[in-house]
């Protein structure tokens, strides 16, 4: 799986990028926990937002490995700017995939450019894995006349949705301007684009938390909010099943990248301290327990190089076996990246709890990659279910011979 040259040219230039723009502020921005938003803008200017946008609509179209490869040096430096790129980029291909060719034109150039930022309104307070049975409800009104601003008034439509819930933990929810919400429209799941400036919507910052610190999350508050009927994505019913889970299977793709990042960032700073560092009148690379955790830091970071590589393959082909693919490389990395975090801080002793090193954040961060965009133990289930649906097939297919 060696990269060709046109991917390789990629990961330098995505690499002095983030070396660049990311790097010197990432641990200040953890420090005081928010991502300012010229940085964000200096991340649209480079394309990066529009990454995953058809190019007819003003994007880059970004292949799948390209894609995999910014995710994990972005990762690399800072899991806080990973889930802006993720959760933008899940709001992107729930609208490629299931959205109106309005809902395109309207919405894909602007996320393209970074003039609208996206976020995903899934979990809620009481409600997290079994995100299916959301608590956030949608009313359909055909009789709302109040607001005069509202865009499906000037076109002329009648049709409303009215939602009330709240959602929690929702990256960048403190500045998106577009987010996908998922709610229950008589009893189904369905999704709908929520624009910042609709009423009866509102954020609240969240802060203090273990890692992602300055992901500059946030908890949407949908209070009566007025949503145009032209703002529903997909069909009643479909809201969990396709459009949100189309979203997910980005997510994951992404989040197994950084996580690798993670890893990968982790490896770099060991190799570096322990090259450094003198114990007992030797650096501590010379001794062998810190070769052990050394070794295997490197292979399970290789192992999951190749899960990631693997998933993207396949992204790139449309193959169908993608979505349990890239399920087990988030499963793995994510894993491995915890794993790994915590044998980097215990190399680097003392040093590896204070913020003065990256490892510190990278432990606490790496921890967060196990449970967004589908909890570890969600994984477990659905790569089992799989492997028994796959166990039950060949039988079937032996019996017919």
């Amino acid at each position: 799986m060696e990269l060709s040259a046109q991917h390789k040219e990629a990961q330098k230039i995505f690499r002095e990028f983030v070396k660049q723009n990311i790097t010197p502020t990432a641990a200040e921005c953890d420090r005081v926990q928010e991502t300012p938003m010229d940085l964000i803008k200096t991340i649209a200017d480079e394309g990066y937002l529009g990454a995953l946008v058809p190019e007819q609509y003003g994007g880059k179209g970004m292949d799948p490995l390209s894609w995999g490869l910014l995710c994990e040096e972005v990762g690399h430096e800072s899991a806080s700017l990973l889930s802006l790129l993720t959760v933008h980029s899940m709001v992107i291909q729930a609208i490629v995939k299931w959205g109106t060719e309005g809902q395109k034109n309207k919405w894909l150039p602007r996320l393209a450019t970074g003039e609208t930022i996206g976020g995903f309104g899934l979990t809620e307070i009481k409600t997290g894995s079994d995100a299916r049975n959301a608590k956030t409800v949608a009313t359909l009104k055909e009789d709302y006349t109040s607001d005069e601003k509202t865009s499906s008034k000037d076109e002329g439509t009648a049709q409303f949705y009215v939602l009330n819930g709240r959602k929690r933990w929702i990256s960048f929810g403190q500045v998106a301007s577009l987010f996908i919400i998922l709610g229950q429209l008589d009893e189904k799941p369905t999704a709908f684009l929520v624009e910042r400036e609709s009423e009866g919507f509102s954020t609240e910052a969240i802060s203090g938390m273990m890692g992602f610190k300055s992901a500059m999350l946030a908890e949407l508050r949908m209070d009566d909010c007025i949503i145009p009927g032209e703002n529903m994505v997909g069909r009643p019913g479909f809201g969990f099943s396709h459009v949100i889970g189309a979203a997910l299977d980005q997510g994951r793709f992404c989040i197994a990248w950084g996580s690798l990042g993670i890893a990968q960032g982790c490896v770099d700073a060991c190799l570096s301290y322990t090259n450094e560092r003198e114990q007992f009148g030797v650096s501590i690379k010379e001794h062998q327990l810190i070769q052990e955790m050394i070794a295997d830091m490197i292979t399970q970071t290789s192992a999951a190089r190749m899960l990631c590589l693997n998933a993207a393959s396949l992204k790139a082909k449309g193959d169908p076996s993608l979505i349990m693919e890239t399920s087990m490389a988030k499963y793995f990395a994510s894993r491995a990246a915890v794993k790994i975090a915590g044998d980097a801080v215990q190399i680097h002793g003392a040093n590896g709890c204070s913020d003065q090193y990256p490892v510190e954040r990278y432990f606490r961060d790496a921890k967060i990659m196990e449970i967004i965009e589908g909890s570890n133990q969600m994984q477990q289930i659905i790569i089992s279910r799989y492997g028994y649906q796959k166990y039950q097939m060949s039988k079937m297919q032996e019996g017919k011979k």
